[in-house]
This record gives structure tokens, sequence and C-alpha cells, in this order.
């Protein structure tokens, strides 16, 4: 089987799980196929969750530092009930009148600069840039796309082509150019100018190659390409795309929603004003519903010429279970929660990475944060094998983060908004355990 950054950095390879684990895990491979990845060398059988914990069928508790679907916490008794009252009602599809998607679009839309006055819904993030992707090209009449080297923006065949990570027997499209993310750890306080110069190249080669440039899209974290939270290097690149007839969009997928601590969104960190804004997995804590925020002047040409209809996409229980979400985001002052205990967080693992020469960096805003594993502090050499064994040392400590990163490198911690500072002491204390042990 072919190998995918993204998708095996954390794989279960067949070699670990108990017996009885074994028999679920063959049944699932029998009905749905190989394509399908499982977290860890011994795979979690979860089957209930509450608030930043989750529970296996044996009924052992997991701390959960690594899931933004759920990003209010899992089975938040108000989303819950939003969407139980909603479901019992109606649920039908936007062809129909309803107010719910007119009230939550006003209320979405009133966290985001005057600029961005339009929204488009959709099931999935990847939908949504997709529709993104169309949305740019029909406004510039270019096809050329800039992404970072090792993003990710979903699985439909037109985001499968800007999702390098993805790796294996996929490969982005000829109309796409990847630059190299802006590794702030490696490159310091040039990361703006030389993020900007591989920008500018690339923007070259699409015009000589005859594709001309339709849209820069990055995650505005880079969170696949290793969590590079430097708020300055994407205004001057911004810049340059819209400078050469392209627009820039902002995938807000992993970023969004207070995560950073600092602001709702995370290009707002940047200083920048996106044309076209795409998210999705946390917006309603878990149940399919993704959006797609636009300039109307970006947006008027594809909706005048193109008929848009998603049948699932912002129907009423979808809508309910998002503005549930932003009554807890809001009423929770979770924002504020995601900066307090994001920084005693980082505060407490840069304490512990400094007695550790394999921990290189600590590094991120809010509740996501990217530890950096190398084999040498002084060459920043990262180190795939042991930030494998790690994530697999806190799993059996019933800590469940991930990795990513061109090189599998970096632990990748990014917890539901209600993580507190309790559960800060958990995931230290075993984490400060498994660095002893795989030392």
């Amino acid at each position: 089987m072919s190998f995918s950054n993204i998708m095996d950095s954390n794989s279960y390879t067949g070699q670990s799980a108990d017996p009885d684990t074994e028999k679920l895990i063959e049944a699932r491979t029998h009905l749905l196929g190989p394509a399908y990845r499982l977290f860890y060398e011994r795979p979690v059988h979860l089957v209930r969750g509450s608030g930043s914990h989750m529970f296996d069928a044996d009924g052992t508790r997991y701390l959960d530092a690594y899931n933004n679907v759920v990003s209010v916490g899992h089975c938040h008794p108000h989303v819950v009930a939003a969407l139980t009252r909603q479901a019992e009602t109606l649920n039908t599809h936007t062809r129909y009148l309803h107010e719910g998607i007119v009230e939550y679009s006003q209320r979405l839309l009133a966290t985001f600069p005057a600029e961005l006055d339009q929204v488009m819904y959709a099931c999935t993030g990847s939908e949504a840039n997709d529709l993104a992707l169309r949305v740019a090209q029909r406004y510039t009449g270019a096809r050329g796309v800039i992404v970072t080297r090792d993003a990710y923006h979903g699985n439909t065949e037109a985001v499968t082509a800007i999702s390098p990570s993805l790796g294996g027997a996929t490969t982005i499209g000829s109309h796409v150019r990847a630059v190299a993310a802006p590794d702030s750890y490696r490159s310091g306080t040039e990361v703006a100018e030389r993020f900007l110069a591989d920008v500018e190249a690339a923007i070259a080669e699409l015009k000589a190659a005859g594709f001309g440039l339709s849209a820069l899209i990055v995650d505005t974290f880079f969170s696949s390409d290793g969590i590079y939270p430097d708020p300055s290097v994407l205004a001057p690149a911004v810049a340059a795309v819209r400078a050469a007839g392209g627009v820039f969009i902002a995938d807000e997928v992993q970023p969004g929603f207070g995560r950073t601590g600092e602001t709702m969104w995370g290009f707002t960190r940047h200083g920048v004003v996106p044309d076209l804004v795409t998210m999705g997995k946390p917006m309603a804590n878990g149940l399919p519903v993704a959006a797609m925020a636009a300039r109307s002047e970006v947006l008027e040409a594809f909706a005048r010429e193109v008929p848009y209809f998603n049948t699932f996409g912002g129907n009423p229980v979808s809508m309910a279970a998002a503005a549930a979400v932003l009554d807890v985001i809001e009423g929770e002052e979770l924002m504020a929660n995601a900066a307090r205990v994001g920084t005693a967080l980082r505060d407490e693992l840069t304490r512990l990475a400094a007695d550790d020469p394999r921990v290189g960096d600590v590094r991120g805003a809010g509740l996501y944060v990217g530890i950096e594993m190398v084999t040498d502090r002084a060459g920043a050499g990262p180190d795939r094998a042991a930030a494998h064994d790690l994530v697999n040392a806190m799993r059996d400590r019933k800590v469940l983060i991930s990795v990513c990163g061109a090189q599998g490198s970096v632990l990748k911690v990014r917890p539901p908004l209600v993580f507190s500072l309790s559960d800060v002491d958990w995931f230290c204390t075993e984490f400060a355990d498994a660095l002893r042990e795989l030392r």
C-alpha cells in the first residue's frame, strides 16, 4: 500500500491489536475496503465522550488532545438539545424558505470583516474548498493555484489536486504550484521574505505555463505543513497574489472558530482580509456542515452563471447545531479559554523541552500546539521515529494526539476548546513520563 504523509504517519499497520480488536478491524476492512485508516499501533475502540474526555469499550477514560471536530466538547448538551429539537420539528433543504439559515448566516457573517458579506453552504470542508476553487476560477478567468508543499485541503478530485500531503497515487495538478511552508523554526526572522519570494516565483511559473493565477489557498495555521503560527507571513504574499490578478482563499477548517485564542479566524492574526473563506469540521460540533464566505463582488460571476444547490448543505438541523456552537463559544467564553489554557500548555511544554534535546521547538497559539521532535537541536533535523513513538506512548497513557509536518516529526496537539487547566496537568504529566521512558 502506498504511503500518504497525512494519512499514514500515525496509522495502524496491522501488527499490534489484541484479538478482540483484531476481529472488529477485520470486519471493518472487509466491509469498507482497505482505503480507510486507523490511528495508532493499537487502535482505540471508543464508545462515548463528554467534554474533552472519551471512553473506550472497557470504560477507560482518555484525554482527547486532538479533536477539533467536536470543538466545543464531546456531546455538549446545548448543541445536542438544539439539533434534537430541530430534528423533531423539520429537516429539509434550502429550496424552501426557513428562518434558521438566514438567522445563522447573519450571525456567522457578523464575525467576519464587512467585506465578506455573503455565504454559501455545503456539507464538508472538501466541498467548501472545491466550491471556492470554482468561484475563484470564474472570477479570475485563470486556473493556476498556489498551495504549500504539505497542504491538505480535502478529498474531492479538485481539492485532491491541491493537497500534496495526500501522497500515494495522488498527484498535484499540472495547474498547481507548491511552495515551502513558512518554517519560522528554521528561517527565523526571514520567514516572511522567503515565503513571499516563493509565492512570486510560483506566480511567474504559472503564468509562463499558460495557466495564469487564480488563487493562493492556505490553511492560515499551516496545520498539515507542521503548524507555523507566525502572523507576519501572509500579508506580503497576499498582496503579490492580488497584484497578479489572483484571489486569496483562507482555509479556516482547522484554525477557525476561535481556536487560536486571539481571534475568531486565523487570517485575522495575519492582518489580511481574504476574498474567500472556507470552514467545516468544528462548525456544528461534528454534524456535517461547511461553508464558504465571500466578498460579493468575487462571488457575483459564479452566482449569476452557475445554479448552485447542495441537498444537505444549510439544512435546518445543521443550522440549529451550528447556531448552538456559536452560542457555546460566546456564552462559555471559549476563545478566552483557548488563550488562557493554551498559554499554560505551551509554557509547561516549553519548560519540559528545555531539559530534553529531542524537543526542538514548541510553537502555536491558543489551543493549537506543535511540538517538533528533532535528532539534533542544533541542526534541527526532524525525527519522524521519535514523534511516532511518542504518539503511541501517549496513547498507551490514555492521551490522544497525532502528528503532522513534511517528515511526520511534529506532534499535533489540538484539543476541544473546553480543554481545562486540569487537562493540561494530565497531558504534561503523561508527556513528561513518555519522554523519560523513550529517552
